[in-house]
């Protein structure tokens, strides 16, 4: 019997960045290359099987390992190409995203897909050639001719042990030597770059710390977590913390911190972790938009599901959040109180009033009266009509304000 340790949040792969994909990629290649050792297989190689704890990938589909029937081809190779390879080469080669390409196909990026996707000068980069114009050029082949068994063929061809580990060693030293020049986004130096002042952010701090420390919550999601500092502060008291954001640039550069802080953690010689490594073991960073949030997919939206299907928090964390859905992605503040309410749970959440210079600027773009919902006493009048509020601060700068929110 195996009993597997449990889980606090499922993620998927259009939820991760670029480095967490890479990362899930080359633990299946590593896998394959044990099993191999062993005269076994995997016989899939979706990142679906790969789970998060905190920055380190965790496969999960035991069920996937068999012995390697006698001149059988690995039988996960497409399925890797179409959910690994293509999306972080669409991500290191054009900079395109690949969440659109993931939530839009459960079973990823088809062959003769990708190849349309990458022109003629491609083909002279890294594995593009082979994985991706002869491997659609194959899929084509096999399509075109009617009752045509690949299977069969496959089996027929008699491949080695040798063959099958020559690949999956290519594709090793391919994935591992991909990267991703993010370059700089609207957020990547938020922190250095912002309206806060030095009481301001300090004030703020001490009222998260303050609530986590006496919630001790199991589960916090922080939404709108940017490089996150706040996420550390509140998994200084929480068992586990859900790191959200949309800027995809930005998570990737502190999934890179997570990580680089593991690694170095499982270099030192061994005993008790830091409390440092200890808080950021419990950190898991993702990509996401609460205006448009991960929806249910595949037979019956059942297969992967949606944000809230996958565990209820025990605390949100909703910091310099609540004017970017409601004036940017023009979500009523009626509305963004009443996904928060149907969460059952804690909340902190700051309120920038309408003359907060980065409030001034998402308005400036827009016309007189617009967003007239945005209003201090509406969203107070709103928010007590649906919490009890168990404690408020206003900012030094006067123009912000927490609030300390129950059900």
């Amino acid at each position: 019997m195996l009993r597997h340790e449990r889980i606090p949040f499922v993620s998927y792969p259009y939820e991760w960045t670029f480095g967490m994909l890479r990362d899930a990629a080359l633990l299946q290649l590593d896998l394959q290359l044990a099993a191999l050792a062993e005269g076994m297989t995997l016989k899939d190689a979706t990142p679906y099987n790969v789970q998060f704890r905190g920055a380190e990938p965790t496969f999960i589909d035991i069920g996937s390992f068999e012995v390697l029937p006698e001149g059988s081809p690995w039988v996960g190779y497409r399925q890797f190409c179409m959910l690994n390879l293509y999306p972080l080469l669409l991500q290191a080669y054009k900079d395109v995203p690949f969440h659109p390409w993931l939530r839009g196909s459960i079973d990823g990026i088809a062959p003769t897909d990708a190849a349309k996707l990458f022109g003629f000068r491609d083909r002279f980069r890294k594995g593009v050639f082979m994985h991706v114009a002869m491997h659609g050029r194959m899929e084509r082949r096999n399509q075109a001719r009617e009752g045509g068994d690949v299977r069969r063929d496959l089996k027929e061809a008699k491949f080695k042990p040798e063959m099958i580990e020559a690949n999956v060693r290519g594709l090793r030293k391919l994935v591992a030597g991909l990267t991703w020049k993010a370059g700089e986004t609207a957020w990547t130096g938020y922190r250095a770059d912002n309206t806060y002042s030095d009481d301001d952010a300090a004030r703020k701090q001490e009222f998260v710390r303050a609530v986590a420390a006496e919630a001790r919550p199991p589960l916090v999601w922080d939404m709108g977590c940017n490089d996150g500092a706040y996420s550390r502060i509140a998994a200084e008291s929480a068992e586990q913390v859900i790191a959200f954001d949309y800027d995809h640039a930005t998570v990737d550069a502190f999934y890179r911190s997570l990580r680089t802080a593991r690694l170095a953690g499982a270099d030192a010689d061994a005993g008790t972790p830091s409390a440092d490594a200890a808080r950021d073991a419990r950190i898991l960073p993702l990509v996401a938009n609460l205006a448009d949030p991960s929806p249910g997919l595949g037979w019956r939206g059942l297969e992967r599901r949606t944000l809230e299907d996958r565990g209820s928090p025990d605390l949100v964390l909703a910091l310099a959040l609540i004017h970017h859905v409601s004036i940017t992605a023009n979500v009523p503040i009626a509305e963004f109180l009443d996904w928060l309410r149907g969460l059952e749970c804690a909340a902190v959440i700051e309120f920038p009033k309408r003359e907060d210079p980065m409030v001034q600027r998402l308005l400036s773009g827009k016309g007189e009266g617009a967003n007239a919902d945005y209003d201090h006493e509406n969203f107070e009048a709103r928010l007590r009509e649906r919490f009890q509020v168990a404690g408020s601060k206003q900012l030094p700068s006067n123009t912000r304000l927490l609030y300390h929110v129950h059900p």
